[in-house]
């Protein structure tokens, strides 16, 4: 039996204030699918760099793919109260959207007791650190930025989609 919604709407505290994994063993098994976006804003030149494969230390953008697949299946090791989940899929995206801003999104998809928001969150900050580090030596002065979740959904709590937000997130 799960102990966690007794007494407390703080799942991650246990009856004695102690701080908890939240057992879902009780919860079913669900498709669950999140995505999360940030923005790494750089000089044009640069992004042109980046998008173009021609940074002095290589494929920014394949570097940065590889990592947010590698972190999106290592959170639990990052985030003390995170599950461990057997993730199905994992993909990384990249776009202009404006002459200085790359977006970036990460994509988590598994069956499992407990959502991947935190996979996505974390795959999506992990690619916009390589993105810096594959290019700071051409720009030093590069923002990272508004990373959120924009979607998600399976389990208890439905479908969650930000598409409709303001681009500062309080829509």
């Amino acid at each position: 039996m799960s102990e966690g919604c007794q007494g407390s709407d703080l799942t991650h505290l246990g009856v004695d204030g102690e701080v908890r994994m939240v057992d879902v063993s009780d919860k079913p098994v669900t498709p669950r699918e999140a995505t999360a976006s940030a923005l790494v804003t750089v000089r044009p030149a640069v992004l042109d760099q980046i998008l173009g494969s021609s940074l002095p230390k290589g494929d920014a953008l394949a570097a940065a793919r590889i990592a947010g697949i590698q972190a999106a299946k290592r959170t639990s090791e990052w985030i003390p109260l995170c599950h461990p989940i057997a993730l199905d899929w994992i993909g990384v995206e990249f776009s202009r959207t404006a002459g200085d801003t790359l977006s970036i999104a990460c994509t988590v998809r598994a069956c499992g007791r407990t959502g991947v928001e935190m996979e996505a969150l974390t795959g999506v900050a992990v690619a916009a650190l390589t993105v810096y580090d594959m290019a700071k030596s051409a720009d030093r002065s590069m923002v990272i930025g508004r990373v959120r979740l924009e979607r998600k959904s399976g389990g208890r709590s439905g479908v969650f989609d930000r598409s409709g937000d303001t681009p500062e997130g309080h829509g």
